[in-house]
């Protein structure tokens, strides 16, 4: 006899043309990430409190994993010349 989870399954898909991932539980779609930091923050927003995104069992990455986020890098990294005096 099996048991049914208590626990939600959330899935983060391939990430979309321009790079964000959509986050769902079930059949409803809780948000779009742009970030790794943005999935925490959509789970906490839906109560759902995962301490470690990224090796979480309750988390399954479709299409790369937790550091796979294509052409979004830029925009989270600042540039390095950002701060230099000109």
């Amino acid at each position: 006899m099996t048991h049914a989870t208590q626990h939600p399954h959330v899935v983060v898909h391939p990430p979309a043309l321009d790079g964000s991932r959509r986050v769902t539980e079930g059949d409803a779609t809780l948000g779009v990430a742009t970030h790794i930091d943005d999935v925490a923050e959509i789970l906490r927003l839906a109560d759902l409190y995962v301490t470690d995104v990224a090796e979480s069992d309750f988390i399954e990455w479709q299409g790369g994993g937790p550091d796979d986020w294509p052409g979004l890098s830029e925009h989270h990294e600042a540039p390095e010349d950002v701060h230099k005096a000109t």
